[in-house]
């Protein structure tokens, strides 16, 4: 049974919060700002907006104006939002968020979700929204045990659902909410319509001896820009992936040093031209990277790249995944594998390419993301 939560933070959590950050001791710089990692001057000028403009009080209170639930699976309180549409017929639709990010992520793609109508779509295309925060992350209880990888994730995924009563429904996800999601849809295939990602890691195929044999010039592009990207965008996975705990000290521990992390990797993978905040606001930022102060669980996300590295679950050991599955493509997303690539994972019926966007789509373009949703679910309601 899940109950309602209500999001309330304690005035000496936030005081405590504003005394760490005016006591911030700020390390030395060189070079080109965004070269070395994050950019000493605009952490500087977002820190000062956290400590004189931000206002977690009003982001607490637009958070709560969604219906925030905790239920009990396998022993730990997960917590979720279950925006329900009005519409009696919407298509139940679960997202799951990645890292560095949370269900804050989704605050205005869910209104377009489950009234379509507002957005100049038709009423049958609405969806009930449900929302998790991965275990470890926002309000969700962390896990105690070592395992507890992107499969189990999904196993607690597919419970939850069983849990809310819907037998037939949507998956969508982008970062970790895309293995966990292709997890939930190799685990549970019986009971899922269709599978929507915004992130597929689809591999150079290995028994293929040219596999950029008949890749169009605006695939190879993309490939190639993918690489680009990935050759200094990845150390943070070597060390999350390694040893997480010794990160977390510091990350715990100092909200700046926090705050320098995830904003890097805001300032690298969104899709911009030099402003991020032409794309997403300092409020949507802090708001996110406060979930994970608050809940002091930085270190206990950054163990889910551990503990996948480890364990090492095979997703595709039984062969591709024949839910159907649709793909939209943002152009400023960390990887852009070809369709063939793809096709030999999944069984890809929806291929959209996408003008704008990057990693965190659905706070990037809410609009765009909704749309290609109700597109690709259209087939299977």
């Amino acid at each position: 049974m899940d109950t309602p939560f209500i999001i309330q933070v304690e005035d000496a959590v936030l005081a405590d919060l504003h005394q760490r950050l005016g006591n911030t001791r700020w390390p030395d710089s060189i070079g080109k700002p965004w070269t070395y990692g994050t950019d000493v001057g605009e952490l500087k000028s977002l820190v000062d907006y956290w400590l004189a403009a931000y206002d977690w009080r009003r982001e607490e209170a637009a958070l709560n104006a969604l219906d925030h639930r905790l239920i009990t699976i396998r022993g730990r309180e997960t917590h979720f939002i279950h925006a329900k549409s009005p519409h009696a017929d919407a298509l139940p639709l679960l997202m799951t968020h990645g890292w560095p990010g949370s269900i804050v992520e989704f605050q205005k793609i869910i209104p377009l979700l489950t009234h379509p109508e507002l957005a100049g779509g038709q009423a049958s295309a609405a969806f009930h929204v449900i929302c998790p925060s991965i275990p470890g992350y926002g309000f969700s209880e962390a896990p105690t045990e070592p395992g507890f990888d992107q499969r189990e994730v999904a196993i607690d995924h597919v419970e939850l659902m069983r849990q809310l009563g819907y037998e037939r429904y949507g998956l969508q996800g982008g970062d970790w909410g895309s293995a966990i999601s292709s997890w939930h849809a190799r685990l549970a295939p019986e009971q899922i319509v269709g599978l929507h990602l915004n992130l597929i890691f689809a591999p150079r195929p290995k028994d293929d001896p040219d596999p950029l044999a008949g890749l169009s010039d605006d695939e190879l592009a993309r490939l190639n820009a993918s690489r680009l990207k990935m050759v200094d965008g990845v150390g943070y996975q070597a060390i999350q992936g390694s040893k997480p705990q010794t990160l977390g000290y510091g990350l715990n521990d100092s909200p700046a040093g926090l705050l320098a992390w995830i904003l890097e990797k805001f300032h690298g993978w969104t899709h911009h031209q030099g402003d991020l905040w032409q794309i997403v606001s300092k409020d949507e930022v802090l708001t996110n990277v406060m979930l994970y102060w608050l809940n002091q669980n930085i270190t206990a996300s950054t163990r889910l790249y551990y503990e996948s590295a480890h364990v090492q679950s095979d997703l595709f050991e039984e062969g591709r995944i024949e839910v159907p599955t649709g793909h939209a493509v943002f152009p400023g997303e960390l990887y852009l594998p070809p369709r063939a690539w793809v096709e030999r994972l999944y069984n890809v019926t929806h291929w959209s390419i996408q003008g704008r966007g990057g990693h965190f789509a659905a706070l990037e373009a809410p609009e765009a993301l909704a749309q290609d949703l109700r597109t690709f679910f259209a087939n299977y309601r």
